[in-house]
Order: C-alpha cells, then structure tokens, then sequence
C-alpha cells in the first residue's frame, strides 16, 4: 500500500512555514490542538492556526531529536532486537512533521529517502543515507554493525537542520507510518475545525467521519498501546480496506484545501 499524501494538498497556499525551532516548552500540554478562534478576522485565524500548527510541528521535532539520539546509542551498543522495536516508533514523530519536512529538498534525501528513489536520481547506492539505510542493514544483514554513521549523520541532520509495503521495504513497518501520516492530517483538520465547520459543517462532519473510519481501521492492527503488526501480516482484503478508506478521505480533505486557499486569499 502506497503511503498516503493526500494531506498535503491542504498545506498549499494556506500554511507558509519557512522553518522551525526545536526549542519548545517541554512541559506544555503535548496532545492539546489549539483551535481558531472564529470571532477574529480570517486573515488572523489563518495566521493563528498556522502558528498552531507550526508549535504542533516543533513538539515532533523535539520528540524525533531526543528518540534518534537513544536510537544511534542503541545502535552504537550493538542491541539489533531493540534497535529493531525502537525503529518504527521513533519514524512517527517524523512522519506527523512530513508536510514540513518534504518542503525542505535535501532534509527529507538525508533522512527518509528510500533506496529506490535515490538510486532514480542518483544512479549509485553511494551516499544513500537516513533511516532507510539503517533500516536495510538490521533487517537485511540482521545486525546493527555498519549502522553507527549513519546513525551519528541522522542525529546531525534532525540537530541541525531543525526540520520538522512500499515504504519500509525491509522491516515491513509501514503501519507506524501510515498512522502518524494519518495523525498528522488530524492534527491540521483539528486546528481548522472551527473555520471548516463555519464554512461547511457538512464537509466537518464527513472529514471526522473518515478519520475516525481509519482510525478505527488501523486499531484493529494494533498489538498492544503503542505497536502495530508487520504489513506483510495483513491480508490482501485488510490492505484494500485500508486503501479505499484513504481514498474516501481524499476528496473531503481535497475540499477542506480548497476552502483554506480560498480564505488565504
């Protein structure tokens, strides 16, 4: 199942984010969404929902630093069946930020390019790195040996920059991604909900229904709080229900982005 991109359509021409701090307040409600405040003029809802979304952005960050941090020491100390576990946890809080974090070029090439993508642009394995190639060596080569640089290379790109079946081709992960790409577009949903219910209660409602579809969907895949199963594990009819709730999904959110860009206007 191809990762869905559907939500980003939304981000166009409504939220204009150059960039992020990663210096957040550590102790302010992480699961809380700041809605608009509908009384105020459009341009100041846009403006306060972008920030809203831009601090949303900023607590991932600081969740990505401090679990790739653990992680490259986890890989350093040569413990592959957590490196294993720890793998697809600490990709989420990257795949909640992506809408940010793809604007940006070169960040998302360092830090999620898939082998295949690269090798299209590049034509050689050589300089492959992020999360991928990590991925292909504890999976492939079963051991974290050879991990530890691209490790300390994917801890300097999320210090630095400050960022914000198809996908994790080897630990077969792809869940833990489909759900934070979903928990993402939630999360923008959430903080236009007043404005999208002033203008379309309809387009509203519809938009909660389908996420909580999916939602529900992803649920049953779950093997305890926090973890799901292997994609591979799903069936031919569980992957094909998945795919024709996102499809669902597109067009309310196509329209939710047509909404926003109309009253960026």
């Amino acid at each position: 199942m191809k990762k869905s991109k559907l939500f980003l359509a939304i981000m166009t021409g409504a939220l204009v984010i150059s960039g992020c701090s990663a210096k957040t307040d550590q102790k302010k409600e992480e699961n809380k969404t700041e809605q608009v405040d509908t009384s105020k003029s459009t341009k100041d809802q846009l403006k306060q929902a972008t920030e809203a979304y831009k601090k949303y952005v900023e607590g991932q960050v600081d969740n990505l630093l401090k679990d790739t941090e653990k992680f490259a020491e986890t890989l350093k100390a040569g413990k592959l069946d957590e490196a294993k576990k720890q793998y697809p946890l600490i990709r989420m809080a990257y795949e909640r930020s992506e809408p940010i974090a793809e604007s940006f070029g070169e960040l998302d090439v360092n830090i999620d390019f898939r082998l295949a993508d690269y090798l299209e642009e590049n034509k050689t394995e050589e300089g492959w790195r992020g999360f991928h190639r990590i991925e292909k060596i504890m999976w492939e080569q079963n051991t974290t040996k050879g991990t530890e640089e691209y490790a300390e290379q994917l801890l300097n790109e999320v210090a630095t920059q400050k960022i914000t079946g198809e996908e994790e081709v080897y630990s077969h992960t792809d869940l833990y991604d489909f759900k934070a790409n979903i928990e993402g577009a939630e999360e923008i949903f959430k903080i236009f909900k007043p404005l999208i219910e002033k203008k379309d209660s309809k387009l509203a409602k519809d938009l909660e229904e389908k996420f909580a579809t999916i939602n529900g969907l992803l649920d049953k895949y779950k093997t305890d709080d926090k973890n799901y199963k292997l994609y591979t594990d799903l069936s031919k009819e569980n992957t094909k229900e998945l795919s024709e709730a996102v499809t669902k999904l597109g067009e309310p959110l196509s329209q939710m982005g047509v909404i926003l860009d109309e009253e960026a206007k």
